[in-house]
């Protein structure tokens, strides 16, 4: 298909997809729009947990290969201060912040690495459908800084695999924000929502500040 050709293609679609009350053509690059019309745009769709396993989700790999796993590689990028490596990729002397609970800790040991839709969510939302390689790739996602997040690990715990309807930080400042990321990595990774997570979302979304949600998606 020659530029000229494939620039009116485009086009096109995107009429077609303003027709159909759609945001971006079905085979977009990336979207950016406002968190109340991002929350709209949301499919909703029962979820299903029928056949899920962790094991299905294969996480915390070394994916470049140079001796840190994905863990590791997300508490070295969000260290407030930079930890040390030695050995094979053990780190000392960092300092992180665990925004769901404004709390700060210097061994990872009290940090897990949490991922902002958890793998079950996910699972119900629409991987179950997906291969392995890309459940692999979803789980170790760091493409998107919102997508993994080091936090306190007994908050983490109690989040578990629940979504905004029934969880969400503790600390009330944190909310928005982790409204507005855990949209962004639903929209990253075109997943679903269910009813009561809609609803949730919609109402965060009207009374959170203006924001704009921009991802790229992953492919």
């Amino acid at each position: 298909m020659t530029r000229t050709l494939r620039a009116t293609a485009i086009s096109l679609a995107a009429i077609l997809a303003a027709t159909l009350g759609l945001t971006q053509p079905a085979w977009a690059a990336s979207y950016s729009a406002s968190l109340t019309t991002a929350v709209a745009g949301l499919p909703v769709a029962t979820e299903v947990r029928t056949g899920y396993s962790r094991d299905l989700f294969p996480h915390w790999i070394d994916a470049d290969g140079d001796g840190c796993n994905t863990r590791n590689e997300v508490l070295y990028a969000e260290a407030t201060t930079k930890p040390t490596i030695s050995g094979t990729c053990t780190l000392s002397g960092g300092r992180w912040y665990s925004y769901y609970d404004n709390a700060y800790w210097t061994l990872t040991g009290d940090l897990d690495i949490d991922h902002m839709v958890p793998l079950a969510e996910a699972w119900d939302s629409g991987a179950r459908n997906w291969t392995t390689s890309r459940r692999q790739a979803y789980a170790n996602d760091l493409g998107d800084s919102r997508a993994l997040a080091a936090v306190t690990d007994n908050v983490n715990q109690a989040k578990g695999d629940q979504d905004p309807a029934t969880w969400l930080p503790p600390y009330a400042s944190a909310r928005c924000r982790y409204i507005g990321e855990w949209v962004a990595v639903k929209l990253r990774w075109r997943l679903t929502v269910d009813s009561a997570e809609k609803s949730a979302l919609t109402s965060w979304a009207n009374n959170c500040p203006a924001t704009t949600i921009s991802v790229t998606y992953a492919y």
